[in-house]
């Protein structure tokens, strides 16, 4: 994607490491052309909120009840169900249960899911569309390498960053795989994403591996 590619946020050793690979495959013999992807500002906030209604609504039945944990210090059905889900879900699970929850509300359903969902829509048109020119669509996994553990853990923005061109397969359903592709001058991994048409996951696996040997 050529916006992936062009972005300013995208780390200069990740773009080296994906426009050498790009170059490998061209001169293995493969056709490797820039797309316009101009959907792609939009893949991040229709994600956060399609997940976070998804979460909501799949949990809200770990009460406590009769699915998963059940604390062990409620006094009473309230106490109950705050604190199963307290102790039974991680700060970030917590969260997206949060924001699902408000995003579902009845005053911003509208305002939110529902626009989230035709958005969807058009990314996946707009996907089928590249794909039924090209084989594959491919792009860096993250916009930077890969972070040490727990460096990033307390800035959530630059963490759900890093989940820019990822998310595309989790919005419209596609096979997608990330493969090695090197490492950065700390010696942090870098990856190279690959994203294929709907029910070919064999060509996918195929191209994977002839991407790896380059």
């Amino acid at each position: 994607m050529r916006e992936a590619l062009e972005s300013e946020g995208l780390d200069e050793e990740v773009k080296k490491h994906t426009f050498d690979k790009i170059e490998a495959l061209r001169a293995a013999g493969h056709i490797v052309e820039a797309v316009d992807y101009p959907l792609l500002k939009y893949l991040l906030p229709t994600y956060y909120i399609l997940t976070t209604a998804e979460a909501s609504s799949n949990l809200q039945r770990y009460d406590g009840v009769k699915y998963g944990h059940r604390t062990t210090e409620a006094k009473d059905l309230e106490t109950l169900y705050k604190k199963t889900r307290g102790e039974g879900f991680g700060a970030e699970v917590r969260r997206r249960i949060i924001l699902g929850t408000f995003v579902l509300s009845a005053d911003y359903y509208d305002a939110y899911y529902t626009k989230a969902q035709r958005v969807r829509r058009l990314i996946k048109e707009s996907t089928d569309k590249i794909l039924s020119e090209y084989d594959f669509l491919v792009s860096p996994t993250t916009p930077t390498p890969a972070v040490k553990i727990g460096e990033k853990s307390d800035d959530q923005l630059t963490m759900f960053l890093m989940d820019i061109f990822t998310v595309q397969a989790n919005v419209i359903g596609n096979p997608c795989i990330a493969i090695p592709n090197g490492e950065s001058s700390e010696k942090l991994p870098i990856g190279f994403q690959i994203l294929g048409k709907n029910f070919d996951e064999s060509a996918l696996l195929a191209f994977a591996k002839v991407c790896s040997e380059l």
